[in-house]
């Protein structure tokens, strides 16, 4: 069933705001400075500069290119274009300015780490912050959520995941409020609901401190159980500086953090 035919189940949610412009070439880069400058000082912020750029290089040559099929099928299951394969070069750009290149998630390891959240899924609300073309977003679309949500800053992607939202068919979809909206994860505003939040290592390190800051103001003022499943958690020490989260569960691959129910423990088998 496709998701715009479930539009009549949606519940009154809070609406998300949308970015106020697109991201360009050279926003991206006057943020990239801005945030890595003061951290690491000039020698450090232009190596790391030229090494991501040279990393972006390599992607273009036609063995890189081609090795990125590998993760197409899925698209084949589905009738969906979220492969990385054929990413404009600009895109891949903006995505590497922003956060990361884009890479669609594993749907075994996503799976394994949201079915061993052991949660009654229909009290919560899932967000994926860099969400790209959306393949997270429609493999969520399994489980009873609330509401699906990804934010994801490169416009390109986001096109992509609003036409695959709109595209998707699968017999064992059971949420259909699913949506897609352009905006930078660093300036997103938490809803005060019960929450799953799904991060591929979706920033850089200055990036992701902004994301936890708003996400520790949002649950003092609104104290409520939120999971954080961070896959390729190259990071993780960031969450784990976390004062208000508890690391329950992790491996090479991912990792699952819990802010506990007020006066309880978030259940996880």
């Amino acid at each position: 069933m496709k998701v715009e035919r479930a539009e009549a189940k949606r519940q009154p949610l809070e609406p998300v705001k949308a970015a106020d412009s697109p991201l360009t070439i050279r926003r991206a880069l006057v943020r990239w400075w801005r945030e890595n400058l003061p951290r690491l000082g000039l020698t450090r912020a232009a190596g790391m500069f030229l090494g991501e750029m040279w990393e972006f290089a390599r992607d273009a040559t036609p063995g890189r290119r081609k090795q990125r099929y590998g993760d197409i099928d899925f698209d084949w299951d589905y009738r969906v274009d979220t492969t990385s394969a054929n990413v404009s070069r600009r895109a891949d750009l903006l995505a590497v300015l922003a956060g990361h290149a884009y890479q669609p998630s594993d749907p075994a390891q996503f799976h394994e780490s949201i079915r061993g959240l052991a949660i009654d899924y229909r009290q919560f609300e899932f967000i994926d912050l860099g969400s790209g073309k959306g393949r997270t977003l429609l493999m969520a679309s399994e489980y009873p959520f609330q509401r699906i949500l990804g934010v994801e800053v490169v416009p390109a992607l986001h096109r992509a995941a609003q036409d695959n939202l709109r595209r998707y068919k699968s017999e064992s979809q059971t949420c259909f409020a699913v949506e897609s909206v352009c905006g930078d994860a660093r300036d997103f505003q938490f809803p005060p609901t019960p929450l799953v939040l799904f991060l591929f290592n979706p920033l850089p390190e200055a990036g992701l401190r902004m994301v936890m800051a708003h996400l520790r103001d949002s649950l003092q003022e609104h104290p409520r159980p939120v999971y954080v499943v961070y896959h390729n958690p190259l990071l993780e020490h960031v969450l784990a500086e976390n004062g208000g989260l508890r690391r329950l569960h992790g491996n090479l691959q991912y990792a699952i953090y819990a802010f506990p129910r007020a006066g309880g423990q978030p259940a996880l088998s």
